[in-house]
């Protein structure tokens, strides 16, 4: 099956993306990769904030924000204008989702809330996405992905234990809610077919943030204290995390007790370690875990790197090289799976963009558009959706709505 014949899940889908920055527009890129038509509102002069943030490329993007806009259109508005708001709202009126992520009451003011736009369009899906729960005492709290970080005991779970708590490194908060917000859009388009009717979606930041804790998050509720850090290591699994061999670190993540065993005779060469009644069970490890890292460290400082992984592999024991995030993206196994990918550029001639995740029917989810120069969609748009006369969106354009 070609790319150009892959059915495409939400064909046929319009969302009106609203939002800014991350997380909401996170949320559209997972829709848009899925195949929905997006399109992405921004201000007609500084376009979202992530175009100014970090590397230029081009004229009006940036790497930030490359990485949460493939797949979409961009489309130029003016929201503080009457007439940017009535173009807007046509806009939604013929959508069939919208996500915005304004600050709180912001876009009723607008006329873009959902209760605004679903009296006139009952089926209308609307996504709206806070920093804090829109129905408690901080709904006028603006979001941040670092804050959250911070106030979800995030950063208290991350890092080595002998040093302060530390962020992850890139915006977990802000990605993992768009995803969170991009299951929920899926599930009430599914759920639409049935009733015919929308929904108001809300999600909150913190909320998602809370989640991603986990098993860490579960383990301090039972204990009622925080739980250890234990930086690149596993709390409860030894050996299993980051260990330097001779020339350069490498993964190793032995599993059970017989790959322990395996580990000991067929890698470093130390039957007695796993003879050692200190070592012979996962619990009498973690029990031992200094004692045990010790031995097992001397061992691997010893030994090449690529000496190591052949022989874990062939003793079946899971293990990796730690790779630079350069040298990861131009390797043999992204290059294979077309996970980075080359599109054309007006300005710049080409940019690298990344690839959807998704594969269906074993074929990889196109990237068919590359992420927008600023604007690039809006007269197309407002032509062939609105049936917008040229002489009006010239009059819109020197009007600055536009």
């Amino acid at each position: 099956m070609s790319e150009k014949n892959l059915a495409l899940p939400l064909a046929g889908i319009r969302i009106l993306d609203l939002s800014r920055v991350l997380a909401g527009p996170w949320c559209g890129m997972v829709l848009g990769d899925l195949g929905a038509e997006v399109i992405k509102v921004e201000h007609p002069k500084r376009g979202d904030d992530t175009r100014d943030w970090g590397l230029r490329i081009g004229d009006t993007e940036t790497p930030y924000f490359n990485s949460v806009n493939r797949n979409k259109r961009s489309v130029c508005l003016d929201l503080q204008t009457t007439e940017g708001q009535q173009i807007a709202r046509e806009l939604a009126l013929k959508s069939d989702v919208v996500i915005q992520n304004f600050k709180f009451g912001g876009i009723e003011k607008m006329g873009l809330g959902y209760a605004q736009l679903s009296a006139e369009h009952p089926g209308l899906i609307y996504c709206s996405i806070t920093g804090y729960d829109r129905t408690g005492p901080e709904a006028s709290r603006p979001g941040y992905d670092l804050v959250i970080q911070g106030e979800s005991g995030l950063m208290a779970l991350n890092g080595e234990a002998n040093q302060p708590p530390l962020k992850f490194g890139t915006a977990v908060v802000d990605m993992m809610t768009g995803m969170y917000a991009a299951q929920a859009i899926l599930a009430a388009l599914y759920e639409r077919k049935t009733t015919g009717k929308g929904r108001d979606i809300g999600m909150a930041l913190f909320d998602c943030g809370l989640m991603i804790t986990a098993y860490y998050g579960l383990e301090a509720l039972l204990q009622e204290k925080d739980p250890p850090r234990f930086g690149n290591a596993h709390p409860s699994i030894v050996p299993y995390g980051v260990f330097e061999a001779a020339d350069g670190p490498v993964v190793i993540a032995v599993g059970n007790n017989a790959q322990f065993t395996r580990f000991c005779h067929e890698v470093i060469e130390r039957p007695d370690i796993p003879a050692d009644p200190r070592f012979q069970t996962n619990l009498q490890r973690a029990a031992n875990r200094e004692e045990l890292l010790l031995l097992i460290r001397q061992e691997l400082a010893s030994r090449p790197r690529q000496t190591l992984l052949d022989n874990m592999a062939k003793a079946g024991i899971p293990c990796g090289m730690v790779a630079g995030l350069y040298e990861s993206l131009t390797s043999q196994r992204v290059s294979d799976a077309g996970l980075v990918t080359t599109q054309p550029h007006p300005v710049a001639g080409s940019v690298k963009v990344l690839a959807p995740p998704y594969l269906f029917d074993g074929q990889r989810l196109p990237v068919r558009h590359a992420p927008p120069v600023l604007g690039e969609a809006t007269d197309d748009v407002l032509q062939s959706l609105l049936g917008m006369p040229a002489e009006d969106i010239a009059h819109l354009k020197q009007s600055g709505v536009i």
